[in-house]
């Protein structure tokens, strides 16, 4: 049985680089990891051609491909938000979280091509879309509530400002390691099981092991996109109601 590191070796087909990418602006210096930079373009640049192949040539009378599975998320995730907030309010952030769903969507499933990883799998890419829904939470709570959005912090009583704060700041991190655990777990598993199929490892990029946890694979990875989505959508739902 092969380790886990002697499997990822065999299945770097690209010859991603082992060394992330370091950058230094004046003091600062930077590292990137070259594999979910680039998964995370070629995520970006399908979820564009989706919706270019959606919303070209549209048709009222008769929706067909792209556009009716377009439209189907789109009235989906408008009936969760119009659920959780006033629809004259949730209007503008529809379409925010319409491209959440899609994009976390694309960036879950792409790790089952074989040879290729998900942006999902590396917890900075979900630490950044948490820190999105984060400051989301407070442009919205100013923007209807104004600075008294941050009287809640009080509520029901003053001494409960500590609890508050650390139930806002569990936000972010609950939301990033969640959707992270999740796909970074199931592409680990792939692994084990190529491990353990020992030469069928280098067929088709490890496609047979992929086929086996495919399933499930696509079922975790459509519910993970659907549990970020309900949350960032619950959590700015909470910061623009009348009563917090």
């Amino acid at each position: 049985m092969m380790s886990l590191h002697e499997v990822e070796e065999q299945l770097n087909f690209w010859g991603w680089p082992h060394h992330p990418w370091e950058v230094t602006l004046g003091n600062t210096h930077l590292a990137f990891n070259p594999k979910t930079m680039i998964m995370t373009w070629i995520t970006m640049i399908l979820v564009a051609l989706f919706c270019v192949a959606a919303t070209r040539k549209m048709s009222l009378n008769r929706p067909k491909g792209a556009q009716n599975i377009l439209e189907i998320l789109w009235e989906f995730i408008r009936g969760l938000v119009n659920e959780n907030m006033d629809p004259r309010k949730g209007a503008a952030f529809l379409s925010i979280v319409v491209t959440y769903f899609i994009f976390i969507l694309f960036s879950n499933l792409i790790g089952l091509v074989p040879t290729l990883t998900s942006p999902t799998a590396d917890y900075n890419t979900t630490l950044g879309l948490a820190l999105c829904t984060f400051a989301l939470i407070y442009i919205y709570g100013i923007r209807y509530k104004g600075f008294g959005y941050f009287k809640h912090y009080l509520q029901p009583f003053v001494f409960f400002l500590p609890i508050n704060i650390i139930e806002d700041l569990a936000k972010p991190i609950t939301l990033t390691f969640r959707l992270y655990g999740n796909i970074y777990a199931g592409e680990v598993l792939i692994a084990v099981l190529l491990g353990m199929l020992g030469g069928w490892i280098h067929v088709f990029g490890g496609f047979i092991a992929s086929v086996v946890w495919l399933a499930f694979s696509i079922f975790v990875g459509c519910i993970q996109a659907f549990i970020f989505t309900m949350l960032s959508i619950a959590y700015v739902g909470q910061a623009v109601a009348d009563h917090h």
